[in-house]
């Protein structure tokens, strides 16, 4: 027995090894046909959507109207604004008064805001003392053409009488029409500008005086801007400052003028003083008494200014939208300083440099909420 169980145990141990080594070698075999299964069957890396970041098609851009501009330094200040009113440029503003003492017979212009051109009839005035300068004037004529050659004072007087009636308001035109049959007491009289009959100051038939005011003619072709400054905004702006000028009507076509006048005194009675600048109106597009505000900036000073419509301010604070990459827009929160007219100064958040969007920024914004949902700029701090 004892040497059964020996002649055993020695034949139980080669078995036992080659048991343990085959198995051992199916282990390496499965383990590495799983490894090169699993590789065999990884996908390919998918492309995702950067984290707090939008990403566009060149389609999407497009259609959003997105644009960027490059963040620079430039030299803005704080803008002002302030009422005004369109008025009449007195520099330029015709008074019609009458030449000589008589009777309106007949006015041409009855209503005030029609347009006239120079030449054109305005009334008609019955005047003997034109009657007898005419007279004159044809006698004087008639004594040079006889006498003239000989005689240089016939001259003198024939000229002196033709000066005379010019200075009355006679035109060399109605001068040259006259003769023994066309003298008349009843002259017609022409404007002597171009423009709007803004006042009517005579009836027909009423009695005048030499000098009387019959008619105001506006030539509105340029026209002022006034508006009052109060004490805190007088020191602000000098004359000869660029201004803005934004009409009632037309806000979205300013008009870029100068200061050309600044009252040295205040008005009756207040602190109020009158600005006063000059535009253009060749098409007549403004009337005056229309309502306009001026903007004025001052205190200029140098540093990163972007549009206004390029900052979104929501809970957060405020944030704009710098381009990051190739298509792709990350938010950034950002501190503003001074604004503007159309620019707003961002102090901390933008460097010099930075490509940012300043059209479309509300779209990525929208973009962005739908993407994380709620508030997409909480938890962010600049």
């Amino acid at each position: 027995m004892p040497n059964t169980w020996s002649t055993a145990k020695v034949l139980s141990k080669p078995q036992t090894d080659m048991r343990a080594t085959f198995i051992y070698f199916v282990i390496i075999v499965l383990t590495s046909c799983g490894t090169k299964r699993e590789g065999h069957d990884q996908p390919a890396p998918k492309v995702s959507e950067p984290e707090n970041a939008i990403m566009l098609s060149e389609s999407q851009i497009r259609l959003g109207n997105i644009t960027t501009e490059t963040a620079s330094k430039k030299n803005v200040g704080p803008a002002s604004v302030i009422n005004g009113t369109v008025v009449v440029d007195q520099q330029k503003s015709t008074s019609v008064n009458s030449r000589a003492k008589g009777r309106i017979e007949k006015l041409f212009i009855k209503e005030t805001g029609v347009s006239v051109r120079k030449g054109d009839p305005l009334y008609v005035l019955y005047s003997e003392t034109l009657l007898t300068l005419q007279e004159e004037y044809l006698l004087a004529k008639e004594q040079f053409e006889m006498l003239g050659n000989s005689e240089t004072r016939y001259k003198s007087f024939f000229e002196a009488s033709e000066k005379k009636l010019l200075l009355y308001g006679l035109s060399k035109s109605q001068i040259g029409q006259l003769s023994k049959n066309s003298v008349t007491a009843r002259i017609t009289f022409l404007s002597p500008a171009s423009g709007i009959v803004g006042q009517i100051k005579v009836d027909e038939g009423q009695y005048v005086d030499e000098g009387a005011s019959l008619y105001d003619i506006e030539d509105v072709a340029s026209l002022w801007i006034e508006a009052e400054l109060y004490p805190g905004e007088s020191s602000s702006i000098r004359r000869g400052d660029k201004i803005v000028v934004r009409v009632s009507g037309f806000e979205s076509s300013p008009i870029e003028t100068t200061v050309d006048f600044i009252s040295p005194e205040y008005r009756v009675n207040s602190q109020i003083l009158i600005m006063r600048a000059k535009i253009e109106n060749r098409k007549l597009l403004f009337k005056p008494g229309q309502q306009a505000q001026v903007v004025f900036t001052h205190s200029p000073t140098e540093s990163i200014f972007v549009p206004t419509d390029a900052v979104i301010r929501d809970g957060s604070g405020a944030h704009v939208y710098v381009k990051t990459g190739d298509a792709i827009f990350r938010p950034r929160m950002v501190k503003t300083g001074v604004e503007g007219l159309d620019q707003i100064e961002i102090t901390e958040g933008v460097n010099e440099g930075d490509t940012v969007a300043i059209t479309g920024a509300y779209l990525l914004y929208s973009e962005l909420v739908l993407k994380q949902g709620g508030d997409p700029m909480a938890g962010h701090v600049h």
